[in-house]
């Protein structure tokens, strides 16, 4: 298999589809569905990207993103955010943060391949 991308986000069906979608294109991938699975899962597996859903339950992404990042063990992993909230105020936030990109839903999953490439190869 090829470089390892985690998927996180509340959506399974939004899970289920990039899963698809990254395997199709060579990826291994991993899913979690809240930032506390996030965490787990990326400090067992590092994947080379995590692809992270902003806004979720029990804390949400940027929660999630936070500890990543504040983690060396974790803090080099780049991290592709999405959301359904494409506010400039949002966007301004990510960008703030030191995220590594940026996706508005929907999306063009060739836009999203093309930002992953850039970022960890294929």
């Amino acid at each position: 298999m090829g470089k390892k991308i985690l998927v996180v986000d509340d959506e399974p069906q939004i899970v289920h589809l990039l899963s698809q979608r990254l395997k199709a294109n060579g990826y291994e991938t991993f899913a979690a569905n809240d930032p506390y699975q996030c965490v787990k899962i990326t400090l067992e597996v590092k994947p080379d990207l995590i692809i992270l859903d902003m806004k979720m339950p029990a804390g949400g992404g940027i929660a999630a993103f936070e500890n990543l990042k504040s983690s060396v063990y974790t803090s080099t992993i780049p991290i592709i955010f999405i959301t359904a909230y494409p506010g400039d105020e949002v966007k301004k936030q990510v960008k703030d943060l030191g995220a590594d990109g940026f996706f508005s839903k929907p999306f063009k999953s060739t836009d999203l391949l093309n930002k992953i490439k850039e970022l960890i190869g294929e």
